[in-house]
């Protein structure tokens, strides 16, 4: 029987359907199958093994969790390469990024005759109006040039204390940078002076927090003297030096080499400074010097250019005349000499007129002796009260206008000026010499004197220096030396130490007297930087044993605190069972390591050998050209 038309129609139609269904099902899983399975050898050449792929038709879906937005675009990247782009879905994850470590907050602060600069990085939190105005309360004009920065994250601990320190720094120190960090200050400085160098130092040391480390290099800078003098004498007890100057150390060597072969006895002191007159200083002193060791006896003087080689009374004229002439050949052309032969001794006449000023340790003030007229009288008295107290000095001279030199008046005004430099002594001023003697409490004043003489005096005058050094009394209420304070601790240790109840931070009864001791030393110490340090045996667990140690650390800092000992500048540290001094194996050294220690918190070197304020300057420069590289190449990796 034969289908109808229409059945056969539809059958034929039902048949290809089916038969172009199963090709197109076939075509799509060819291509999902290719498509995912080149993504997926995309992605893992390139290092993305953390990404699922799958196909969905013609799309292509990624999904996973990438450690960061850039290994995400990597990915998409990849695929895109394998399929069009329109085909990829994304569906990937960002991890989420973990929070971001707060900053390096610091600064650095220059100040100089210029005015004040700072620069850096604060948090947001530091009053910054605040902080500028106390620098601008340091400067006079109140120039301050704020190229500050702030960031938006909590104070680091120890950033309070270590910009207070810095402040109250610069507040000492005009030519200076200093550098102020959380926990640490670095400062480097110029002060005017070695002996104010050397004060600095010691109230910056006392006055820094405990907690906070600091870092010193202050130098003194050479001293410009003026004039450049040199004074050399040789007599019946050898050679010695009144004044000594040189312009470094290979010239100071030189001259105190001439010094020695011509006779030196025991030490001296030459000063390194600014202001020599001539490269060939070296070369003239020791010239000169060799020239009066020829001689045998006398003096040379040179200041600046100026050379006055005096020699003893009774000298033989052939050979003085021969040792000069070969001294005036042998000098560099700057220097001028002038040559000085006393004339031999005679019994005539009455001897020289002379004038005389004593100085008493009290600072009394009596002179005596001749005076050419009322009107010099009178100025002499009124320099002498300008100089040393109007209620000091009493004036008892003689009018005698015979047989005075011109330059007596000179000749007075310039020793009781170079008197009044001294503690206590004895002007005597005749017309062929001025003779000073006494003590001083700087060991710079002979020298200082004698340059003083050199240039008001003028060339070839005579004049003879015996002062004597002592070392200036010290004040009643000085604080003795840290260093001292400590060395009379671990003596007072050494002989009794402070022992704790077993297992306890409770001071032993018997160990009672020597907190008792050192609680007196630390008292007359003052404010020093200490650290009270806990140590312990290692017995027991590492973790106990630190906390015993603190604990046994702080109740001696409470101790103290209770005999009112000033414990703000002291820090308690506990560091268990870590520093050992003696074998753990041994019941004796266990005894040994549980122990308590006191020891100075000292400022940390600051690696900066140039101390001029161009080095501070150019270091500064430098630090801000090296941190801009840094965030340049930083902005490149991103």
């Amino acid at each position: 029987m034969r289908l109808p038309y229409f059945f056969a129609v539809s059958l034929i139609f039902l048949v290809a359907a089916g038969l172009c269904l199963m090709a197109a099902s076939f075509a799509v899983t060819k291509v999902e199958e290719t498509s995912e399975f080149a993504v997926r050898r995309a992605l893992d050449l390139k290092g993305h093994d953390w990404t699922e792929v799958h196909s969905d038709g013609l799309r292509v879906v990624l999904t996973g969790t990438a450690t960061d937005e850039a290994t995400r675009f990597s990915a998409l990247t990849a695929a895109g390469t394998e399929v069009d782009t329109s085909r990829v879905i994304d569906e990937m994850e960002v991890a989420p990024t973990t929070e971001l470590a707060p900053p390096q907050f610091s600064a650095e602060i220059l100040r100089n005759d210029s005015g004040i600069s700072v620069i850096g990085l604060i948090p947001a939190s530091q009053n910054r109006d605040a902080l500028i105005k106390r620098l601008r309360d340091l400067d006079d004009d109140g120039r301050v040039s704020d190229l500050l920065e702030t960031a938006d994250y909590p104070e680091p601990k120890g950033w309070d204390n270590a910009i207070s320190y810095a402040l109250d720094a610069l507040n000492l120190l005009p030519r200076s940078k200093i550098s102020a960090s959380p926990g640490l200050v670095k400062i480097t400085a110029i002060a005017d002076s070695q002996q104010e160098k050397e004060q600095l130092e010691q109230y910056l040391t006392r006055a820094a927090p405990p907690s906070l480390r600091i870092g010193l290099a202050i130098s003194a800078p050479r001293p410009v003297i003026t004039p450049f003098t040199l004074r050399f004498l040789i007599g019946e007890d050898g050679g010695k030096f009144d004044a000594c100057s040189a312009q470094d150390e290979n010239a100071r060597s030189a001259i105190a080499a001439a010094a020695q072969d011509a006779g030196l006895t025991g030490p001296f002191t030459c000063t390194i400074g600014l202001g020599v007159p001539s490269p060939r200083w070296p070369e003239a002193a020791t010239l000169s010097i060799r020239a009066l060791a020829e001689l045998g006896k006398g003096s040379v003087t040179i200041s600046d250019a100026d050379i006055t080689l005096a020699a003893a009374q009774g000298t033989d004229a052939g050979t003085f005349d021969r040792v000069v002439g070969e001294l005036e050949n042998a000098l560099p052309p700057v220097f001028a000499l002038h040559a000085v032969l006393p004339p031999p001794e005679t019994d005539e006449g009455e001897g020289p007129p002379e004038f005389t000023a004593t100085r008493s340790p009290e600072g009394l003030v009596q002179m005596r002796g001749r005076l050419t007229d009322e009107t010099q009288r009178e100025m002499v008295d009124s320099y002498a009260r300008a100089a040393f107290g109007s209620e000091r000095v009493h004036t008892a001279p003689r009018i005698a206008p015979e047989g005075l030199p011109m330059d007596w008046p000179v000749r007075i005004l310039t020793g009781l000026e170079a008197l009044a430099q001294l503690h206590n002594g004895a002007l005597t001023v005749t017309p062929d010499d001025l003779v000073l003697t006494g003590i001083s409490h700087d060991p710079d004043t002979r020298a200082q004197i004698a340059g003083l003489l050199s240039e008001k005096l003028g060339d070839a005058q005579e004049f003879t220096l015996s002062i004597t050094y002592h070392e200036p009394p010290e004040p009643a209420d000085k604080l003795p030396d840290p260093e001292i304070c400590e060395e009379r601790i671990a003596e007072v240790q050494a002989s009794t130490k402070i022992a704790f109840e077993p297992g306890s931070a409770t001071v032993a009864a018997d160990s009672r007297d020597t907190v008792n001791q050192i609680a007196d030393i630390l008292r007359e110490c003052g404010p020093i930087r200490l650290e009270i340090q806990g140590h312990t045996d290692s017995q027991g667990r590492e973790e106990m044993n630190q906390q015993l140690s603190q604990a046994r650390a702080q109740s001696i800092l409470n101790e103290l605190r209770g005999r009112r000992v000033p414990t703000a500048s002291y820090t308690a540290v506990g560091y268990g069972e870590t520093q050992p001094i003696a074998d753990n194996d041994t019941e004796e050294g266990r005894e040994e390591n549980r122990r308590i220690e006191f020891h100075l918190i000292r400022p940390e070197p600051v690696e900066n050998p140039e101390t001029g304020l161009d080095a501070i300057e150019a270091e500064t420069i430098k630090a801000e050209q090296t941190d801009n590289a840094a965030s340049e190449a930083d902005a490149g990796d991103q």
